[in-house]
């Protein structure tokens, strides 16, 4: 069944940064995005890159890395249906920052800069609702920051998860929440900024407390509350 503009502008109001927006400014951009799919394992782009558009992730996710002459790699992020990437390239039109991979197959819609720019030129609201969307995104990554510099690994990794199953989620968390990791356990500590065997570790720890449980792949939150507190205690011993 061929996808038409109503069902990719339904789509688009599925991601944070176009959902206050109207219906005639919804309209506008689902008519300038196409839509492509990347294999497990593509790259989506590289640091240094010069293209510019911008991708919204409706299936699949993206690791976005930096990584070293000496084949070392820094993971930054894991991006899932209904986030973006390539956001600041698209408005400052500057080279990519970060190498973005599939994880698994990967389709997005994809938004290029000189038809985002004619109508964000047209519609003010549209780089207002960037704006407030980069605002989101600053505060994230200070809350990141005070977790990597403040808090020991457990709560590390539960205000980590805390975060990742509200990205999904939302802000409510219900009982037995689940969260599938979709990366590897190397990755995650990269992440949280700590060795495999800290983050191992510390993740028995939690789930000792009944917090949290493992399904296969995936993470299940028992009791939000629980995992609450357990991100505001440095010691779980």
């Amino acid at each position: 069944m061929a996808v038409t503009k109503g069902d990719i502008a339904s789509e688009l109001l599925g991601f944070a940064v176009f959902s206050g927006l109207d219906p005639a400014s919804v309209s506008q951009l689902a008519a300038a995005v196409t839509r492509r799919t990347w294999p497990s394992g593509g790259t989506i782009f590289q640091r240094g890159d010069t293209e510019t558009h911008l991708l919204a992730l409706v299936d699949g996710r993206v690791r976005l890395s930096l990584g070293t002459p000496q084949g070392k790699e820094l993971v930054l992020r894991h991006l899932g249906p209904g986030e973006i990437l390539g956001e600041m390239a698209l408005l400052d039109g500057r080279p990519r920052s970060a190498d973005a991979t599939a994880v698994g197959q990967v389709t997005a819609l994809v938004l290029h800069s000189d038809r985002f720019h004619r109508i964000a030129g047209e519609n003010p609201a549209i780089p207002l609702a960037f704006a407030r969307y980069l605002c989101g995104l600053l505060r994230d990554t200070n809350a990141q920051m005070e977790s990597i510099a403040l808090y020991e690994m457990p709560a590390r990794l539960v205000r980590f998860v805390l975060y990742t199953l509200r990205q999904v989620h939302g802000e409510n968390l219900p009982d037995q929440a689940t969260l599938k990791l979709g990366f590897s356990q190397s990755e995650l500590a990269s992440i949280v900024g700590a060795t495999r065997p800290k983050v191992n570790r510390a993740l028995q720890d939690i789930m000792a407390t009944g917090a949290l449980r493992r399904d296969g792949d995936a993470l299940v939150c028992n009791t939000p509350a629980l995992l609450d507190l357990v991100a505001e205690y440095d010691d779980l011993g």
